[in-house]
């Protein structure tokens, strides 16, 4: 099985979003981390199914939720970047990759 590694800002996303879902309606927060569990699930079966977003980051956008998971494919594991609404801040994320300078991100 491959090692996925939430990044600490994604998994903070994470849980924002479950309990912003939860607060919404009771069992949604609970549906939305289902989805997300699946996707994970998706990537983990097929790493370069998704669509390269910004190299080395890649794109799964989630099934009933407007999120995408956002991740890179790393020697040892998956590493997921972010959990990002589609609709908000468009490449926010882009800085959380500590070995890239900004240059390589334009």
């Amino acid at each position: 099985m491959t090692l996925v590694i939430f990044d600490p800002e994604a998994q903070a996303e994470f849980l924002a979003a479950v309990q912003y879902y939860e607060d919404c309606q009771h069992g949604l927060g609970r549906r939305f981390r289902l989805v997300v569990e699946f996707a994970i699930q998706k990537i983990v079966e097929a790493l370069f199914r998704y669509r390269v977003l910004k190299a080395p980051f890649r794109r799964h956008l989630l099934s009933k939720f407007p999120y995408s998971i956002i991740y890179s494919i790393e020697p040892d594991h998956i590493r997921i970047i972010a959990l990002a609404h589609n609709k908000r801040k468009p490449g926010y994320w882009l800085n959380r990759a500590p070995d890239m300078d900004d240059n390589s991100l334009k």
